[in-house]
């Protein structure tokens, strides 16, 4: 078995007939980030000491973790030099989940300081290169993550999505990106950034892994008043179908329009007919609160991480300044400076302004009403279809660097995520194909197509993708990163 290529399935397959031990599978993934990861960047921490037998479902199943989940003793700096030394004293719901099932950490991963971006480039620990092409962006926030799961450093990593930062990243990297409902796993102690948006999630190498990984983590938690009661079953037979028949798929009209380059546009045009051949039934729909979505979410965003990060001080928590200082005010002043990057500043900055006396009701309060009317347009549209395809990103990969005096185009990468998160529904990225950048076309980049489900309608979102997944398999996997040839 080629555990660089392999799914969890397959690994489970082998851990129980015999033809693989735990040991062989750690051994293989520490070999190949040895090798890579200084070239690719996607560790922040690597765990030193291999584990002993694990016991439980998934037992001796690799999962790499994105550096804002807490593990008890373990540093976890959301890449930043604010929280650069910082060595957590507690374990985050998810990650006790995923070791009580036996998964064990291959260590933490790079990501956008404090999960704010979509390149990666924003970490004040390194920057995560695509293994496609390492002068290339491999997405954000979750750089890591994507990374380590690309290159096949890991076979699967746990990562957060906010506005698009798990879905995004693996649309640029050729893996399957899994958001799933808001508040189906807990967020206690994983370090927030925008607490009514932050989703866990899961980069894989396909649907089912992702699921896998879900429902080992899925569920109440006391500690997590936004966590939903009990959990949601999916059928096993969805793995088992053969087409969509009497499936309706969805094709938002405000999603194919202006913007997306000649090459994405061709891929996720090759992927509708796709769908199509297995069956389903296409449907234009219309979302039209699309157009002010993004604005709604730069506003609600900056908002919350105003509020969220105010405790990083350096008296409450994080980085102390060596600085002289003539009063208080001024060491903290020059705590937070030294401490937060360039982005963290900027919506730091935005969010405080946008929650102050006399702008409060201009900005937040406006924002929070186009949220609503966001939600209200999907759930209306899911009455009349099943799930919506459309892209994830309007184009390839990136050359690092390229948006680094261009907030603005930077947050455009998200449009055709942020939506889905501000309506707290589910979302799946899945590699749909490859496509030639505006820059260069003597390469081929992967492509997602996205895939997004009603409020606690992952069993349609995973069906419908395990199908597309499978009739693109051949196609997909003729291609691999650069790295490894």
């Amino acid at each position: 078995m080629n555990l660089s290529t392999a799914s969890l399935i397959d690994m489970l397959a082998g851990l129980r007939d015999g033809t693989l031990t735990q040991a062989q599978i750690w051994e293989h993934f520490d070999h190949v980030t040895t090798e890579l990861d200084d070239e690719l960047q996607a560790y922040n921490h690597r765990t030193k000491e291999k584990p002993e037998a694990a016991q439980g479902p998934l037992a001796g199943l690799p999962v790499a973790i994105k550096d804002v989940y807490s593990e008890t003793g373990v540093p976890t700096t959301a890449s930043s030099k604010m929280l650069e030394n910082y060595i957590a004293p507690y374990e985050s719901t998810a990650t006790k989940r995923l070791k009580e099932a036996g998964m064990v950490s291959l260590g933490k991963v790079n990501h956008d300081e404090f999960a704010m971006g979509a390149t990666g480039e924003n970490s004040a620990l390194r920057i995560s290169r695509n293994p496609w092409d390492t002068s290339r962006v491999p997405g954000g926030s979750s750089s890591g993550s994507s990374v380590a799961v690309a290159s096949g450093m890991a076979p699967v990593s746990i990562a957060t999505d906010t506005g698009g930062s798990i879905r995004q990243p693996a649309s640029l990297t050729g893996v399957v990106g899994f958001k799933w409902t808001y508040g189906t796993v807990s967020r206690y102690g994983v370090i927030p950034m925008a607490s009514s948006l932050d989703t866990m999630g899961v980069l894989s190498r396909t649907v089912r892994d992702a699921h896998l990984v879900w429902d080992a983590m899925q569920g109440h938690d006391p500690l997590d008043a936004t966590t939903l009661d009990g959990r949601i079953e999916v059928s096993p037979d969805i793995w088992n179908r053969t087409d969509l028949k009497g499936v309706k798929i969805g094709l938002p009209k405000e999603y194919f329009g202006d913007g997306i380059e000649a090459g994405t546009r061709e891929v996720i045009e090759q992927a509708k007919k796709t769908l199509t051949d297995l069956g389903a039934e296409l449907i234009e729909v219309s979302l039209p609160s699309t157009d002010y979505a993004l604005a709604a979410y730069y506003v609600i965003v900056p908002s919350e991480v105003s509020s969220n990060l105010a405790r990083f001080d350096g008296v409450r928590f994080g980085h102390i300044t060596g600085e002289e200082f003539r009063d208080y005010a001024d060491w903290i002043s020059h705590t937070r400076s030294e401490g937060f990057g360039a982005e963290s500043k900027r919506r730091i900055m935005i969010g405080a302004f946008a929650l102050s006396s006399g702008f409060y009701d201009a900005y937040y309060h406006r924002a929070s009403l186009v949220r609503e009317l966001v939600r209200k347009e999907f759930a209306e549209t899911f009455e009349k279809v099943d799930v919506l395809a459309t892209p994830v990103s309007p184009m390839v990969a990136w050359k690092i660097g390229k948006m680094d005096n261009d907030p603005l185009a930077n947050y455009m990468a998200d449009i055709f995520t942020v939506p889905g998160a501000l309506a707290g529904i589910p979302g799946l990225s899945v590699p749909a194909g490859y496509a030639a950048p505006a820059d260069d076309a003597s390469i081929e980049l992967p492509v997602g197509l996205q895939i997004m489900g009603p409020k606690l309608g992952e069993e349609k979102v995973l069906m419908v993708g395990h199908l597309f997944e499978q009739a693109m398999q051949e196609k997909i996997n003729a291609q691999r990163p650069k790295v490894w040839k």
